[in-house]
């Protein structure tokens, strides 16, 4: 691992741990972990500002519809408090949540690495299509650029390996992208092994970007160990499981989401797993009472606990949602509270 040097920046200290070398870096606010991700020079906070949500709504994926003040305002909320990333999509909210990340970035006084994937374009009937071809690609990056109103773009990923017989093209573009400069780093999501063996026949790849929760605990078998043996990144998604795990969740609140809620179609969220994920969130809960932290925020410690885990990307709809998870930027659990909650899901399966 790659360290900042505390002599380039004052506001840097460093120091070993059960997980390896860390580094702090002090903001005005807080004080923050920052892990060097893969093999690049980029070195993150613990948490990073999903930006999923705010591409707001009607669209296959959304999550309903979202006001871009309030996007706006969590977004500055989550920099003022030292986060200093952000991850989204092209196809988040059909080049919707690019346009407010670019407009939030440019009025703040912070300037954060900026991360967002390719792969999934739409069509003027909102329907979704996958390219990675080198023309769709280069096309979205030229997009994406322009939407975000940067010259570079810190990390550019590719979202799903869709369509799979086209990876290869698709890695190969990327990797020409960052030759050019317009990408600094390239990295992968959603991918398996064997999709990022193949890839690695091309170029390095800085990181993968998985689904990984309490719930959704898959990629622990293979892909975590594969990553850390090559020196992949790992920032993961839904450590929350797109807010179940949020502490704010219940059966009337689900009942209720808007119509074009894509989460209305997921089992987490629905019967007989729905009342097995809320009684996890009460022992989420009394874990977390004792150091004022809210259920979210241990449900993201608990992915941080794996020491594959570079860091983990966290939604905020409104600058209180952010107020409410910040603390998992600091909070980790103890070995007892982690097994703790491994062996409730064991002795509870859905």
């Amino acid at each position: 691992m790659r360290l900042v040097d505390p002599a380039l920046n004052p506001a840097f200290s460093c120091q070993s741990g059960r997980l390896g070398i860390y580094c702090v870096v002090m903001t005005t606010t807080t004080s923050a972990w920052l892990r060097q991700l893969g093999n690049s020079d980029l070195h993150l906070t613990a948490i990073g500002f999903g930006a999923w949500a705010i591409g707001g709504g009607n669209w296959e994926f959304s999550w309903g519809p979202q006001d871009d003040n309030e996007s706006i305002a969590a977004i500055h909320r989550a920099l003022d408090l030292g986060i200093n990333w952000i991850d989204t999509a092209a196809i988040y909210g059909l080049g919707h949540s690019e346009e407010v990340v670019g407009r939030a970035v440019k009025s703040s006084s912070r300037k954060p690495l900026i991360f967002t994937k390719c792969s999934m374009r739409w069509n003027a009937d909102r329907s979704i299509r996958r390219s990675l071809t080198r023309a769709s690609l280069t096309e979205e990056l030229e997009n994406s650029l322009r939407r975000l109103s940067v010259d570079a773009i810190d990390l550019y990923q590719i979202h799903w390996p869709d369509p799979e017989a086209e990876l290869e093209e698709g890695w190969e573009t990327l990797a020409r992208f960052k030759e050019q400069g317009k990408v600094r780093w390239i990295g992968v999501s959603n991918f398996s092994v064997e999709q990022m063996k193949r890839a690695l026949k091309i170029a390095p790849i800085t990181s993968l970007q998985p689904p990984y929760s309490m719930l959704r605990p898959a990629i622990e078998a293979e892909i975590l160990p594969f990553c850390q043996a090559n020196h992949i990144g790992v920032i993961n998604y839904s450590p929350m499981l797109s807010g179940m795990l949020t502490g704010k969740m219940t059966a009337a609140r689900i009942a209720n989401f808007a119509a074009d809620d894509w989460r209305r179609r997921n089992l987490e969220f629905q019967e007989p797993r729905l009342s097995r994920n809320l009684r996890l969130v009460e022992l989420l809960r009394e874990i977390g009472q004792p150091h004022d932290v809210e259920p979210g925020v241990v449900a993201v410690a608990w992915t941080l606990h794996h020491p594959a885990i570079t860091a983990a990307i966290v939604g905020g709809r409104s600058a209180s949602q952010v107020e409410g998870v910040i603390p998992a930027l600091e909070f980790r659990l103890s070995d007892s509270d982690y097994v703790r909650i491994v062996d409730f899901i064991a002795d509870n399966p859905a």
